[in-house]
Formats: C-alpha cells, structure tokens, sequence
C-alpha cells in the first residue's frame, strides 16, 4: 500500500514537472513566486478587495435598487446627509440622529469596554502568573468562554437576563423582587458592556500572560534581594516591561469593541430604543433591516467605521513593529 502511495505521489509530481519547468523557463526563476501567489490573490481581489471597490461605488449612489447599473450617482451626498449636524454632541440636532446615538453608543462603549477588559485581563493574567493551586484549570475557565459562538454567549445571558430569567428568578427567591434587565436602558448598555468583557477577556488575559512569562526571572530575584516590596515590583518592573504587550492588547480591544455587532444584537436587538444600537447595528439596518433599504447611506457609514478601524490598525502595526524592535 505504502508504494502504491508513493508511485502515485511521484507520477503526479512527475505529471506536473514539465510545464512548471517551460513556466520556469518563459518567465524567468525570479518571477516564479508570482506564480504560486496568483491563487491566492485571486481568492482575495475576488472577496475582499472587488467588495471594497463596490462599497465605495455604491457610497456615491442612491436609491434602493440593487444593480450599480439602476442607481443614481450622488456624488458625496450620503456623507453630507450622515455629518449634517447643529452639534455633533447632539444627536438631536442631526440629520440622521440614529447614526450620532449609534456613533456615541460606540464610543461610550469602546471606552468602558476596552477600560474595563484590559484592567481585568491584566489583574487575572497577574494573578494566574503567580504558583497558585489548580492554575492550569483557571486558566482554561478564563479562556473557555472565547471558544463559544458569539450567538451561544448571547443566548446564554439572553435565558439568564430576561425577565423570566435565572437572574431574576434568584431575586425573587431571595426577596429582592425583579427588574427589567434588558428593558432599562442603563442596565441594558451595562450588560452589553458585561457580557462582551465576560466572553473576549480570556483572550487577552493569554496575551498578557505570555507576556509576563517572558520577563526574565532574574530581574525579581536582583528585587527581592534589595528588599523590593511586591507593589513596587509590579510599578517599576512588570508594568513597563509589559508596556509594549499591554499596547498591543489594546489595540486589538479597540478594533474588535469598534466592530461589536453578533453578541449585542442577539442579546437586545439594540433596544430598548436605540440604548445600545452600536455603529455595526446601524449600517446594517439601514442597509438591510429596514424599507426602503438605504445602500449607499450604509456605504457610506461602513467607510467612515472603516476610516477609524484603519486608524487603529496603524496603531497595532506601529506597535508590533516597536515591540520586535525592542524585542
């Protein structure tokens, strides 16, 4: 069976040799990376780069037609409609006062998310550095939570948030009567804010802990010989050795917060009202969820989203590139 295999293995190589090598010898050896790279170039201009060029395109026209062909050329009329503000600090005084509240929604939310996350990352990653008992089994606990579905995390704090739900149901037992967790406003944008921490945060605490792991253990023990108490150890040694590590978690939080979309619309629909209609939720509605489907207006939107996520990437590839160096 093994030759068998390996005749076959060999006669499709051999198969294959011939033409490589008349490829080879048209194009020169230099130019031969070409070759092996179209595929995949292909694979990518089809889906990723054809699709951007078509929401730019569609960006300039209007109408709820689907064909390029049948719209309308506005030319930047959906980015006046979009940044047609009295305030921007005001919703109200907008044009398209949705877009504002989910612009601001974002914003408060990649504030107390990204805050929150990296705080509570770095204080779990401390603690699971240290010889604590059964720290293999914390550690997989914390990460758990990354493995599931955005839509299972969801639905799990769906079942237990609801009114009829687990949370309420110890309440009531309790004595402490109920509340509409998800029907408030600012318990519903607290719990978006909860959740997202609870099902990302295993992420970077790993992160972090590598990068604990990789200060070098001689710098403690030089500290604790000078008599070093623990409190400055962490200020003076493990926080700025950490820096480039803590500035790339951030920047990977901010992308990832700025693009919160699958956990929050299962969870509140964006209710009630538009408490926690995040920037994702908005393009989509306008540009599928509701009539007359507004294409160009989502467009629109998505290139301004993209125009900060592009932002924030040049923030991680500067900070990657700082770490290597330093590294």
């Amino acid at each position: 069976m093994t030759a068998l295999f390996r005749t076959l293995y060999e006669g499709a190589f051999n198969l294959f040799e011939k033409p490589m090598r008349m490829l080879q010898y048209s194009l020169g050896a230099h130019r031969m990376a070409w070759v092996f790279l179209l595929p995949n170039l292909l694979i990518f201009g089809l889906f990723t780069y054809l699709p951007i060029l078509l929401n730019i395109w569609y960006s300039t026209t209007g109408g709820d037609r689907i064909l390029l062909g049948d719209r309308d050329w506005v030319g930047g009329d959906n980015f006046a409609t979009l940044f047609d503000c009295g305030s921007y600090l005001d919703p109200n005084s907008c044009r398209r006062d949705l877009f504002w509240r989910a612009v601001h929604n974002t914003g408060w939310f990649v504030v107390l998310q990204v805050g929150f996350m990296i705080l509570l990352s770095l204080i779990a990653a401390l603690i699971l550095n240290r010889n604590i008992p059964l720290k293999g089994f914390f550690r997989a606990v914390f990460f758990y939570p990354v493995l599931l579905s955005p839509v299972v995390v969801a639905l799990i704090w769906k079942w237990i948030l609801q009114r009829n739900g687990v949370l309420n149901a110890g309440m009531d037992w309790a004595g402490m009567g109920t509340v509409n967790w998800l029907l408030d406003p600012s318990w519903a944008f607290f719990w978006i804010v909860f959740v997202s921490i609870w099902a990302n945060m295993g992420f970077y605490v790993l992160i972090l802990l590598a990068g604990l792991q990789a200060i070098p253990g001689d710098v403690y023990e030089a500290a604790e010989m000078d008599g070093t108490p623990a409190w400055r150890q962490l200020v003076r040694i493990t926080l700025p050795l950490l820096t480039p590590t803590l500035l790339v978690v951030m920047v990977l939080s901010l992308i990832r917060a700025v693009q919160a979309f699958d956990e929050i619309y299962v969870l509140t629909g964006g209710g009630p009202g538009s408490a926690t209609t995040l920037l994702i939720q908005y393009i989509y509605d306008v540009g599928f969820a509701t009539r007359p489907r507004q294409f160009g207006l989502a467009a629109a939107a998505s290139l301004v989203m993209a125009g900060v996520l592009l932002v924030l990437t040049l923030l991680q590839l500067a900070a990657t590139r700082k770490r290597a160096e330093e590294g």
